[in-house]
């Protein structure tokens, strides 16, 4: 049976020791994205190819390193084509725990720093918009 979620919740990235990060629910987005700043390719410490270095949620504090990284075309919502940088993240939702693929945008003028698509939403969810934070809630009450 699949999971009632809103429009809106708050999720957990376990990779990061982030929780209760705001996300908006995109059934229009075909991956998800995250908020990303200062992400570029660097020369790994122990010499041996390329990383990928970047801080989320705009917080250089937050600067974190993925060894296994890709580059994607997503045609964003005004329809430009961008290339970005896909990462794979884990995201706690209802208790459990998603492994999904995650591009890295600059999204500090939105008012959700997490954009959750359909691949991660199809055949786990179903979405009702007039409901939120429902994960949020589900983890307050059980804590």
């Amino acid at each position: 049976m699949k999971q009632l979620i809103g429009r809106t919740d708050k999720v957990d990235l376990p990779d990061f020791a982030l929780e209760d990060v705001k996300a908006k629910i995109d059934t229009g987005a075909n991956s998800s994205s995250i908020h990303a700043s200062y992400i570029k390719e660097v020369k790994a410490s122990n010499g041996d190819g390329l990383i990928l270095s970047f801080c989320l949620l705009g917080n250089r504090k937050l600067r974190f390193e993925a060894k296994n990284y890709d580059k994607r075309k997503v045609k964003s919502s005004n329809g430009h084509v961008q290339e970005r940088f896909m990462v794979k993240m884990r995201i706690k939702l209802f208790g459990k725990t998603y492994k999904t693929d995650v591009t890295l945008a600059q999204r500090k003028e939105m008012k959700y720093p997490i954009l959750l698509g359909r691949k991660l939403l199809r055949n786990r969810f179903v979405v009702d918009v007039s409901k939120h934070d429902l994960s949020f809630e589900l983890k307050q009450l059980n804590a």
